[in-house]
């Protein structure tokens, strides 16, 4: 069976060609939304352990 032959490092995107990565990209910028599930994940888990923090620091008062 034959190896075959390319180019290290050079693939090919369908949704790049089609310009979906970049156009998510702008608007995870413009909007502060993040269109991945671990960026969603990371972002949400920010905002319930900032809320969580800011309870108890607030509540021992």
């Amino acid at each position: 069976m034959a190896k075959k032959s390319t180019i290290p490092g050079l693939t090919f995107s369908w949704k790049r060609a089609l310009g979906i990565t970049g156009a998510r990209q702008s608007f995870a910028r413009r909007t502060g939304i993040p269109t991945t599930r671990q960026g969603v994940e990371r972002k949400v888990g920010a905002s319930l352990l900032g809320l969580l923090l800011s309870i108890f620091v607030n509540g021992k008062k």
